[in-house]
């Protein structure tokens, strides 16, 4: 038998060198390459390998966080067809990634994490930020990845590899399981060399599989739709990934189902087919959430069903609904007590647009959801030319870089008021023209996003709309960006503060408490004073960046059209009210309010909420 004589950690890259996916016929190496910062507990071991192996390229990154945010951000960009491993030191570098690794999972991203570890051979313990615990010799920082890890391991032996990697990519692969997988590494491990068979460095090629509907599950199906009289589509992330999108606007335009769409499934249709009802939940629209309160079947496609989505378990209200999912994940396909269609999404709407082929709703009922689609168009044109005065609403921030960007250019955030006003208001003309992290919601995710969704499609502008509050919290990755000559244009928004919550504080009764960005005030002691100067400009100046700023809409758009002749990134600052709020239609978000309380305003607060509580329900 043929051996390589490596170094654990030369074998790990050259493994992941030759991976490969394929789908449809389209093959393509998985990884990347490798995102990260080098630390005494990975220099030697990966870093060195990675010096060694240049074609496997290696990214300096600014926080460890980011990284992981980075390659999330290229792996949803690409359908979970490719990724990023990322590397860290041991300690704070490995914790860094943590925060990471939860989002990938419980957002369905594939993302391997190879956090440096505590020496396998103990007699040199405890090393420099090692975690010593009395009850094992086998437990460190590394062990925090478990719950957020769809796969994980340690390596403490080189010829562990050998088991270990291959699961590696099974679950990478696996559209219905992927999410974080974390192979621990001992830095000691790292370096040590082991003779392994030649055929584990062979060319790999994992198929990428589009698993059909169960016969008998769509004969049901089929005969539940061709029953309903108010049927409604819930297209979620699942359909983006799946490259369903087509046959998703057939299928609708076969049967006259609307259509709507959560924040991973936005996209899904262009904001103008008429079968469109645009987004659903909390953060939805009026046509979608009266929509769904009446209709007496749900069609989910690729979607979790997330408190928003669902407004907290008030959206569906028909006492007879029924549920139909279709969802690779098992797990997900059996939520609200649903039939169940574990399947493919584009396999499974061209199997029933040939199954439903001659039925449609009824003319009146589809006219009805074309007429919600034109009022919705008529409200996001009347909200993006609200003038509200100085500052400015973002509501009218969103329609000018709507307005300026191109059907296949990017907009791109995750945190704070933006989500919710972006999911409303973005007409998206493309796909993959909107990218929203909301399953995990995570602030800072916006820069180093928005550069790994640039990795992904260089062709395409990426607007990344940021806070002042996720901006102050990780900008680092926009260092990255110049660095590596990825263009961004980021749209930041300076509103004082935590302003998403700040809302939600005050819908409370709470007043926005601990929300903003002011002094402390010596006679309240509260921080209540004036507005805390941020110089947002100057801090993105210093970061390397091209900035401008602007005070008005009109500015604004004079401001997007000199970052798309720049060929560097740039930072636009612009100061928003945060009193302009754009409303909640026909929904509710379950926060849960003191119950007793001392404040009239809580109080109040108190009994409105236990009224709205009383509209959730179980699906069994």
């Amino acid at each position: 038998m043929k051996t390589k004589r490596l170094t654990t950690a030369q074998a790990i890259i050259q493994f992941l060198l030759h991976q490969y996916v394929e789908r449809d016929g389209k093959r393509q190496p998985f990884f990347a390459g490798c995102l990260g910062i080098f630390g005494h507990g990975c220099i030697a071991g990966i870093g060195q390998a990675l010096q060694q192996y240049p074609v496997f390229r290696y990214y300096n990154t600014k926080n460890e966080q980011g990284s992981v945010h980075i390659a999330a951000a290229f792996a949803k960009m690409n359908n979970r067809l490719r990724t990023f491993a990322c590397v860290s030191s041991i300690g704070p570098g490995a914790t860094n990634m943590v925060t990471g690794a939860a989002l990938a999972t419980v957002n369905r991203i594939p993302v391997l994490l190879l956090p440096g570890d505590i020496f396998a051979r103990r007699n040199v313990g405890p090393v420099l930020q090692q975690l010593e615990h009395p009850l094992s010799q086998d437990i460190s920082v590394n062990d925090c990845f478990r719950p957020v890890s769809k796969y994980w391991d340690r390596i403490n032996r080189a010829d562990q590899l050998m088991n270990s990697l291959p699961e590696v990519m099974r679950v990478l692969t696996s559209q219905a399981e992927t999410g974080a997988v974390t192979l621990a590494l001992p830095q000691d491990v790292q370096t040590e060399a082991f003779d392994y068979p030649a055929e584990l460095f062979s060319d790999r090629v994992w198929y990428i599989p589009r698993p059909a509907p169960e016969a008998t599950l769509l004969r049901r199906a089929v005969e539940w739709i061709r029953a309903s009289k108010k049927p409604i589509i819930v297209a979620g992330g699942g359909v983006l990934y799946s490259e369903a999108h087509t046959a998703l606007v057939r299928f609708a335009e076969l049967t006259g189902i609307p259509v709507a769409e959560t924040q991973a499934g936005k996209g899904s249709l262009r904001f103008d087919h008429p079968q469109s009802l645009g987004a659903i939940g909390a953060t939805g629209t009026p046509g979608a959430n009266i929509t769904a309160r009446e209709a007496d079947l749900v069609i989910g496609i690729g979607t979790r069903y997330s408190d928003f989505t669902t407004a907290s378990n008030t959206a569906f209200e028909n006492p007879k609904v029924r549920f139909i999912n279709i969802n690779v994940q098992e797990f997900d396909a059996f939520k609200r007590s649903a039939l169940p269609l574990v399947a493919d999404a584009r396999a499974a709407l061209e199997t029933l647009s040939k199954a439903l082929r001659g039925w449609q709703v009824s003319g009146t009922y589809r006219q009805r959801g074309q007429k919600f689609n034109r009022a919705w168009d008529k409200e996001v044109e009347r909200l993006y030319n609200l003038d509200t005065g100085l500052p400015v609403n973002q509501g009218a921030v969103v329609g000018a870089v709507n307005a300026f960007a191109r059907p296949q250019d990017v907009v791109l955030g995750a945190a704070g008021s933006l989500p919710g006003d972006l999911h409303k208001l973005w007409r998206t003309r493309d796909p993959k023209g909107y990218h929203m992290e909301y399953g995990y919601s995570c602030m800072g995710y916006e820069i180093a996003g928005g550069l790994g969704v640039k990795m992904a499609a260089p062709d395409r502008e990426v607007y990344v709309m940021v806070g002042d509050g996720s901006w102050l919290m990780m900008s680092s990755e926009l260092v990255t960006a110049i660095q590596e000559g990825y263009k961004l244009t980021v749209v930041l928004l300076d509103n004082h503060g935590y302003q998403s919550i700040g809302g939600l504080s005050r819908a409370i009764g709470s007043g926005g408490f601990g929300t903003r960005y002011r002094f402390r005030n010596e006679k309240t002691t509260q921080l209540d004073g004036d507005c805390v100067p941020v110089d947002y400009a100057a801090n993105a100046r210093s970061l390397g960046a091209h900035v401008i700023t602007a005070r008005d809409i009109p500015e604004l758009k004079t401001a997007l059209a000199e970052a798309r002749r720049q060929t560097r990134t740039t930072v636009i600052v612009i100061e928003t009210n945060p009193e302009q709020r754009v409303p909640g239609y026909e929904s509710w978000w379950d926060v849960p309010i003191a119950e007793i309380s001392t404040s009239a305003a809580v109080k109040q607060a108190r009994k409105n909420y236990e009224r709205a509580k009383t509209k959730e329900r179980y699906h069994l």
